[in-house]
């Protein structure tokens, strides 16, 4: 592909499940300075141009805490890409949240340990702003689109964000709670501040996939793929009108004056 003259203005990076969004289109293996992410696929979604990363690999291979996710974020820069929607299974901790709910975050808690977070190692010091951590406007596209859909959407969610692979303790999730998260993942962090740090606007659409550990009487990750599955026409759904709707032009100041591909 020719970066430069073709490029790519939004990408989907697809968690648990939906590995197969865009199943058919141009695949493309980036290297950056980081590593070389999974195979990405250029397609059209909505009469869009479009990108698609697996964040676990084609196969859902690769575990949360072992996730390149540097690599995943520049190699999505190199191409053009502007605006990122992912899509991220969660675990409830709020108790009026259900599996099958959607959940638009407006907000982050970072649990996570040994990930590398930061395209700034060096020289000079630099510090983003992330006051507001999910893009606005892609936010309200998204809560839009999916109340068109689903019966049950949540939004202003707190998602915390935990290390993975296992998930968490039953006091882990109370603690959580008395912080206030309502949501509970693994990989919105250091995706969030990664694209930040790049100018890229990014937002997650999560569904629910089960209680948090604690508030049923196990979590497995087979419920997860089995939600996933049920939701995946309703996910593809949204996304689909969400990337139909995205304005040519950003307004949402998202954009950060640094370096990058």
């Amino acid at each position: 592909m020719r970066v430069g003259s073709d490029r790519v203005r939004i990408a989907i990076i697809g968690g648990t499940g939906f590995e197969r969004i865009l199943a058919s289109g141009e695949p493309m293996l980036i290297g950056t300075p980081f590593g070389i992410p999974p195979r990405i696929t250029l397609g059209e979604i909505g009469g869009r141009r479009v990108a698609f990363l697996p964040r676990h690999g084609p196969e859902h291979g690769v575990p949360p805490h072992r996730i390149n996710y540097r690599a995943n974020i520049w190699a999505l820069k190199s191409i053009g890409v502007e605006r990122i929607v992912s899509t991220n299974a969660v675990g409830a901790i709020n108790p009026d949240y259900r599996p099958g709910d959607i959940a638009i975050p407006a907000d982050l808690i970072d649990f996570t340990k040994c990930r590398k977070s930061t395209f700034f190692d060096a020289a000079p010091v630099t510090h983003i702003d992330v006051s507001m951590p999910f893009c606005p406007e892609i936010s309200g596209l998204l809560l839009e689109e999916s109340r068109k859909h689903a019966p049950v959407v949540r939004s202003g969610s707190v998602m915390a964000v935990t290390e993975g692979p296992r998930f968490e303790t039953p006091a882990e999730i109370r603690m959580l709670r008395a912080l206030g998260a309502d949501l509970v993942g693994m990989t919105a962090s250091p995706e969030a501040f990664l694209a930040r740090e790049l100018g890229i606007c990014y937002c997650p659409l999560c569904f629910v996939s089960n209680m948090a550990a604690g508030m049923q009487e196990r979590v497995t990750a087979k419920e997860v793929l089995e939600m996933a599955e049920r939701l995946y026409p309703l996910i593809d759904a949204i996304l689909k009108g969400v990337i139909a709707s995205i304005p040519s032009e950003r307004k949402c100041g998202c954009t950060v004056p640094t370096g990058g591909p």
